[in-house]
């Protein structure tokens, strides 16, 4: 399972000219859920992310959580962080986990994050989405469950 997390002032994800999630301050998690990834890799990544010291304390150091600051996140489903640029100009997206399994763990993701007291905005699972976003920083961090990077 890969993430991109995103620190943001502001992100919001919108279909067919609706607002669908919105939060504030906080994190915007691009959530990439591959074929070979378990409720382990979901619960790690989401204890990673809801721990991860991103967040300027009193001295504008990076050492507050998302939950210290007084942040929420929003999380979106994104099969495409499990692109392989590698060869070519074209990405495959061989290593994303078909749709039934990657929503199960995306919404298994999403309730590990609620229930480390987080309040979790989503996306809507295999929808086109625009989403908005102020980054913050920026501070953009890519996290992997099984530490290829």
């Amino acid at each position: 399972m890969r993430a991109v997390v995103q620190r943001v002032s502001e992100a919001s994800v919108i279909i067919e000219g609706r607002v669908t999630g919105e939060i504030g301050p906080g994190l915007l998690v691009y959530l990439g859920v591959a074929d070979n990834d378990a409720e382990e890799d979901a619960d790690l990544l989401a204890e990673k992310i809801a721990r991860l010291r991103i967040f300027p304390d009193a001295d504008d150091k990076m050492n507050l959580d998302v939950s210290q600051s007084g942040g929420n996140v929003l999380v979106v489903s994104a099969f495409t962080v499990q692109a392989d640029a590698r060869k070519g100009r074209r990405p495959t997206f061989d290593s994303a986990a078909p749709p039934a399994a990657a929503m199960a763990l995306y919404e298994r993701f999403c309730g590990a994050l609620s229930a480390l007291g987080l309040r979790v905005e989503r996306g809507t699972f295999r929808a086109r989405m625009n989403v908005h976003s102020i980054n913050d920083g920026p501070v953009c961090i890519l996290l992997d469950s099984k530490r290829v990077f």
